[in-house]
């Protein structure tokens, strides 16, 4: 697979950002992460992260949310998950970008999430073997994130 491309470029020069490629994660849950982190401080989102690993703060499902039972604790809204493995990954490229921001000079407590966006990973093949000789497909879908932050002035 060739090297990804970042989607957008950061307007200010003031930015860091970082790509996390081909995490095993549920591409909705990863979605719906970054759709409820998208805009907050990165002190903010990193607690908040660690919350839901830590099974104390759910994630809101707003479009992947049929069958999802409601979570105390969500403002605004009702269904809801702890999608942990997807928060570890997300935790993981948010401190990656905190540490760019560290090595261009700038202050990680002024920074803010611009731009966060999950895409479509390679999809790895597999096989699970049956009865009788036969076999049934079990593919396993990857996920890429990347993350802009960008100072608050």
């Amino acid at each position: 697979m060739g090297r990804l491309k970042y989607s957008i470029t950061p307007e200010k020069e003031q930015s860091s950002r970082a790509m996390g490629t081909e995490h095993h994660i549920s591409p909705k849950h990863a979605l719906e992460i970054c759709r409820t982190i998208k805009g907050m401080r990165a002190e903010t989102a990193r607690a908040y992260l660690e919350d839901v690993i830590a099974l104390k703060r759910p994630v809101p499902f707003k479009r992947h949310n049929k069958k999802i039972p409601h979570r105390r604790g969500l403002v605004g809204w009702d269904a809801g998950r702890y999608p942990q493995k997807a928060a570890k990954a997300v935790l993981g490229v948010l401190i990656n970008a905190t540490s760019n921001a560290e090595y261009k000079g700038l202050d990680p407590a002024e920074m803010k999430i611009t731009y966060i966006s999950t895409k479509q990973g390679r999809t790895l093949r597999g096989w699970m073997p049956r009865a009788m000789g036969r076999a049934t497909p079990k593919d396993t879908e990857t996920v890429s994130i990347e993350l802009i932050l960008t100072e608050v002035s």
